[in-house]
């Protein structure tokens, strides 16, 4: 509650929560939402401008755009959000164990992070793709098998910090099982630091799932994703821009909603954050206050 108390006080953040909230949901009832089918192939509307029919008109095969756009939901968004989920679980579990009980434990399981995070990113994940093959289930394969050791070195630092504190020392030394105490004392604290770590990572593998379908390593014709629908219409960019137009703002929309509900959460999550955005505040208005006072008396 005191989250969502905090998150109503900014408006962009609202927004950004009715936007994510809404394509997640239309993505889920997908077959309600959308108008056609959109796998349908009817050559006779080939290129055809937008209508009552079809809202944003047709593509090269005469499919439904906005229908295409409805579904592309799925792989671009649901399916990284579970991609993700899991990467969460795996990375967040390692980094509880190393933070907590350091010693050996720490050492093994951060060489495994320090050569997972040496190599690129994107590298990796070609590289995992040319093994698997093409295809969404392999990227998302590659997206988890990557994404832990990030998060796992990340919360591991935030246990490590919150492991110190007295009450923590206190618990130990009554002889409270370690379980209890990372479950009672440390998850909740760090809830946080997980909540904004999976938010902010959300909106970059987004467009790094759009960028792989794009080069035709991600999802596979004729199933729908935005960076697919991107690279199918690139052909006709200049002729008819609108068939790019409509998946690229659906990615920079959706995207953008993340990093500034992220940004909003990491602000409501954090007191000091708080405070010192209402200080800032507070100074500007006072700042504005005395410029108009000055210009009165002048």
């Amino acid at each position: 509650m005191r989250i969502l108390k905090n998150l109503s006080k900014d408006k962009l953040a609202i927004m950004s929560l009715i936007v994510i909230t809404l394509t997640m949901f239309v993505g889920i009832f997908a077959p309600v939402f959308a108008p056609h089918n959109p796998k349908e192939v009817n050559m006779g509307l080939r290129y055809a401008s937008a209508s009552w029919e079809y809202l944003l008109g047709n593509d090269h095969l005469g499919r439904c755009i906005l229908s295409r756009l409805i579904y592309g939901i799925r792989p671009s968004v649901l399916w990284v959000a579970v991609a993700l989920l899991l990467s969460v679980v795996i990375g967040t579990a390692m980094g509880f164990l190393a933070g907590y009980f350091r010693g050996k434990v720490d050492i093994v399981i951060m060489r495994i992070c320090d050569i997972m995070l040496s190599f690129p990113g994107y590298v990796m994940t070609l590289a995992i793709v040319g093994i698997l093959g093409v295809g969404l289930v392999n990227i998302l394969i590659a997206f988890v098998f990557l994404k832990w050791a990030w998060f796992a070195r990340v919360i591991r630092t935030s246990v490590m910090q919150y492991s110190e504190l007295e009450y923590v020392r206190f618990a130990k030394a009554c002889g409270i099982s370690n379980i209890k105490i990372i479950y009672k004392h440390i998850v909740p604290v760090t809830l946080s630091d997980v909540i904004v770590l999976s938010s902010s990572s959300v909106g970059s593998m987004v467009l790094q799932i759009s960028g792989l379908s794009f080069l035709g390593l991600g999802i596979q014709a004729p199933n729908a994703e935005w960076g697919m629908m991107l690279n199918e219409a690139k052909e006709v960019m200049f002729t008819r821009p609108e068939l790019m137009l409509a998946p690229g703002l659906t990615i920079i929309i959706v995207v953008s909603s993340f990093n500034f509900l992220s940004d909003a959460l990491q602000v409501a999550l954090d007191p000091k954050l708080m405070g010192s955005k209402n200080r800032i505040k507070g100074n500007l208005a006072l700042s504005r206050y005395q410029i108009r006072k000055n210009k009165v008396a002048k």
